[in-house]
């Protein structure tokens, strides 16, 4: 977080709470085994504001409090978002920079959802739990994702938001 300005902040906050309420919202399909989650649609923006990483983490971590797999998920899922954040924001090959949040939360929210549901079957669960995640995320990423990608740089407001922050 070194250079960040109070602006720059601000609107990582603004992410941060704007995941939060979509996730709450939209509380039936973003928590589960099978989740989602509209509000990872956000996690293209690192893509744009690198920056805008810890705000998603934060507000995964604030969203994981409601969703019912305890501090497992409110620690593991967040970590997971950001390091998704970080790699979505060093890979310049558009369709390639969304694949970091699918592979993350597959893994490790697979990962805490089993660990939560069947501990003494962990790995059988873990399979079915990683693949529900894994193609839930590649429908948010790339239904949603994918276009707002290539759609927000040609956007006038997004751009005039952009040149405030590079």
């Amino acid at each position: 977080m070194k250079n960040m300005s109070l602006r720059k902040l601000t609107f990582a906050a603004v992410i941060g709470a704007l995941y939060a309420a979509l996730t709450v919202a939209l509380a039936p399909v973003g928590y589960g085994p099978v989740q989602f989650r509209v509000s990872e649609v956000l996690c293209i923006l690192p893509f744009f504001f690198p920056f805008t990483s810890w705000g998603l983490f934060v507000g995964c971590a604030l969203a994981n409090l409601f969703g019912g797999y305890g501090l497992p998920d409110i620690v593991f899922g967040s970590l997971a978002t950001l390091a998704a954040g970080f790699c979505t924001s060093r890979i310049r090959f558009r369709p390639l920079a969304l694949a970091p949040v699918v592979v993350f939360n597959a893994a490790v929210v697979g990962a805490v959802i089993s660990f939560a549901a069947t501990p003494a079957a962990f790995w059988e669960g873990y399979a079915v739990n990683a693949v529900q995640i894994g193609i839930a995320e590649l429908g948010v990423m790339y239904i949603l994702g994918l276009p707002l990608l290539y759609l927000l740089p040609k956007n006038k407001l997004f751009n005039e938001l952009k040149n405030k922050f590079t």
